[in-house]
């Protein structure tokens, strides 16, 4: 092979290799791609979870999270999280369907 035949071969795999971490960068940024998490102990207890998550717009949002017996409705993603209510405790939830009879 010829010099400029290894040029174009290290710049297309410098260009491919770029494209691959942008695309990744962007995912993350965009909320594109889950988030990895190290979560419980060796026994599988877990005290911590998210029980849902309600994007806002397209950087903040509205996550609900539940410790021990207890919820806490965050947003994050703006300037600064607030915690907008805490201290939610378990509330009864009407069942699908199930009207007055």
């Amino acid at each position: 092979m010829e010099a400029v035949s290894y040029m174009q071969f290290i710049v297309a795999l410098v260009f491919v290799l770029a494209l691959i971490v942008g695309l990744g960068w962007a995912a993350r940024r965009f909320g594109l791609a889950p988030r990895v998490t190290l979560s419980g102990s060796a026994k599988g207890d877990k005290r911590l979870a998210i029980v849902e998550v309600l994007p806002v717009d397209a950087r903040r949002r509205l996550l609900l999270i539940r410790r021990d017996d207890t919820e806490h409705l965050v947003m994050i993603g703006g300037e600064q999280d607030t915690v907008i209510e805490s201290g939610i405790g378990e509330q009864i939830r009407p069942h699908p369907g199930g009207g007055a009879k």
